[in-house]
């Protein structure tokens, strides 16, 4: 398998992962699905045919977009989540001046 194809089953394996982190909220449950996901990827580890590997990560991430959580779950301190800038330091120094 080529990097490329490495590197589009890893982005596959971890956009797998955190979608199914927006839809499973308890993490032990979580821990499971992401068990049967591993035992997913690891099934068609020893793929090597191009046009095979192809098909199984087009297929993966038309799954994905059907798949995909209408509100996904945000760290509220991350950009867009409900912490995200909120009681801000003041700053510090003097203010700069508009021309």
């Amino acid at each position: 398998m080529s990097s490329i194809h490495r590197s589009r089953v890893a982005s596959l394996y971890k956009r797998s992962l955190t979608l199914t982190r927006d839809w499973t909220v308890h993490r032990e449950l979580w821990f499971e699905e992401a068990a049967a996901i591993r035992k997913r990827f690891e099934a068609n580890r020893q793929v090597t045919n191009p046009r095979l590997v192809e098909d199984l990560l087009r297929k993966g991430e038309e799954m994905l977009v059907a798949r995909k959580h209408p509100d996904p779950y945000i760290v509220p301190t991350f950009p867009g989540g409900s912490k995200w800038e909120r009681n801000l330091h003041p700053r510090i120094g003097e203010p700069k001046e508009i021309h």
